[in-house]
C-alpha cells in the first residue's frame, strides 16, 4: 500500500490518466455510433460490458505491448479494419424489428471491444512506457478511463439523437483515426517523409471516402425501401 503513496508512482499515474484522458475521446465516439441503434435497454449493457471488455482487452494487450510491436504491420493492418468498421458504423441497419435482439447486442459489444483495440494501440504503448512494467499502475489507469469512456459516450449518443447528422462527424473522427495509425506505420511513414504531400492527402481520401460511401449507401437503401412500398 505504501507505494501507492509513492511520489514516482503517483506521478506515473497521474501521467497514464492524462493520456487516457487525451486519448479516450475517439474511443467515446465508437461506443456512442456503436450503440445508437440499440434500444435504450440494450444500449446501458452495450455500453457497460463493451467498456469493460474493452478495459480488459487493453489491459492484456499493454502487458503484451513488446510482443505487439514484433507483429508486422500492425498499424497498417490496424488502420485497415477501423477504415471497415467506420464505414459499417456508418451504413450498417437492420430495420427496428431487429433493435432490441440480442444478436445486435452482442455484435454492439464485438465492435466496441475491436475498434477500442485497434484505436488503443496508440494508447496501450504509451501507457506500457509510462508504467514501466507496473502493473498496478497498468491497471489502475485503464480502469481510471472507465468512467471517462462511459459518460462521454452517453454524452455523445444524447447529441447524436438531437443531430442525426453528428454520425458523419463520428465516422469522420474514426477514419481519421485510422489514416493516422496507417501513417503510422513504419514503410508508410517513410514515403511521409519523402513526400510531404502524402500526410495530408491520406488523411483527407480516407476520411472523404468513408463518408462519401457512407451518403452513396444510405442514399442506395433509402432508394431500395421507397420501391418496395406499394
Amino acid at each position: 500500500m505504501s507505494a501507492l503513496w509513492d511520489p514516482a508512482f503517483f506521478s506515473a499515474l497521474l501521467l497514464i490518466i492524462t493520456i487516457n484522458i487525451v486519448l479516450s475521446g475517439d474511443n467515446a465516439v465508437v461506443i456512442a455510433i456503436a450503440c445508437r441503434k440499440l434500444s435504450r435497454e440494450h444500449r446501458k449493457k452495450a455500453i457497460l460490458w463493451g467498456t469493460l471488455l474493452a478495459i480488459i482487452v487493453r489491459i492484456v494487450a499493454t502487458l503484451l505491448a513488446v510482443y505487439l510491436l514484433q507483429i508486422p504491420y500492425l498499424y497498417l493492418m490496424g488502420g485497415i479494419l477501423l477504415v471497415w468498421i467506420s464505414y459499417k458504423l456508418l451504413v450498417d441497419d437492420d430495420g427496428e424489428a431487429h433493435i432490441d435482439s440480442s444478436e445486435s447486442l452482442i455484435q454492439a459489444i464485438r465492435t466496441i471491444v475491436v475498434a477500442d483495440l485497434m484505436m488503443g494501440l496508440d494508447n496501450v504503448l504509451a501507457i506500457a512506457g509510462a508504467a514501466n512494467g507496473n502493473v498496478t499502475l497498468i491497471i489502475l489507469g485503464l480502469l481510471i478511463s472507465i468512467p471517462i469512456m462511459i459518460f462521454g459516450s452517453q454524452l455523445i449518443l444524447k447529441a447524436m439523437e438531437r443531430f442525426s447528422w453528428l454520425v458523419y462527424i463520428g465516422a469522420g473522427v474514426l477514419a481519421l483515426a485510422a489514416a493516422k495509425m496507417i501513417l503510422q506505420e513504419e514503410v508508410v511513414a517513410e514515403l511521409a517523409q519523402a513526400y510531404t504531400w502524402l500526410d495530408e492527402t491520406v488523411k483527407g481520401v480516407i476520411v472523404a471516402g468513408v463518408i462519401l460511401a457512407g451518403l452513396l449507401q444510405q442514399k442506395r437503401s433509402q432508394g431500395e425501401k421507397a420501391a418496395k412500398q406499394p
